[in-house]
């Protein structure tokens, strides 16, 4: 199975907009996190993301926000700034090889993770690593959804501010739909 090797910024203007139609979770109370831990273990691939405020100036440095984990029907949102500390049955999940987790570019994700706790990730899938055998270029999550599925990423929502009080609506759905389309790209390639 190969596909075309890219595609550009132009093309993919022209795609309509892929969106999120399962449930999402967000987890911002400690009593939530095991529930939430035992339903990500009962089966199958998750698809993996993290999101951190971005930095305007140099000076500026803030930590992890945000661990979106997605199963094909349900995106669980972990938000590590107001659970107060990063939760030891997330950790072990992060450690746990039993279970397949695909992401994209994780060493970014890893390295902002350990900012904030040490990990051993294992069991995880960098999609960045897989793609080039089915003759894609692009390593872009947008474009390799692009030339997957013909539907573009919105973007819109990724410079927000990842720790404010409440999530909007449509950071819900950018940050599920990043993790959600990891997953759906790993098991479209994998089939």
């Amino acid at each position: 199975m190969n596909f075309q090797p890219s595609i550009t910024k132009e093309e993919i203007s022209y795609l309509p907009v892929e969106t999120y139609q399962g449930r999402i979770v967000v987890v911002d109370g400690p009593g939530a996190v095991g529930e939430a831990v035992t339903r990500l273990t009962s089966g199958g691939p998750v698809g993996f993301d993290t999101e951190t405020r971005p930095n305007f100036t140099k000076s500026q440095h803030h930590k992890i926000a945000l661990v979106q984990l997605a199963l094909g029907d349900t995106c669980y949102l972990f938000r590590i700034n107001r659970l107060g500390s990063f939760p030891a049955p997330l950790v072990d999940f992060i450690n746990d090889g039993s279970v397949v987790k695909v992401g994209l570019s994780l060493q970014d994700d890893f390295h902002a993770i350990r900012k904030r706790v040490d990990i051993e990730p294992a069991g995880f899938v960098d999609l960045q690593k897989i793609v080039p055998s089915f003759g894609i270029a692009d390593i872009s999550l947008q474009k390799i959804y692009a030339i997957l599925f013909g539907k573009k990423l919105s973007k819109k929502s990724r410079l927000s501010n990842w720790d404010a009080e409440t999530l909007s609506v449509a950071q819900q759905q950018y940050a599920a739909l990043d993790a959600w389309t990891c997953l759906r790209i790993y098991q479209f390639l994998k089939l």
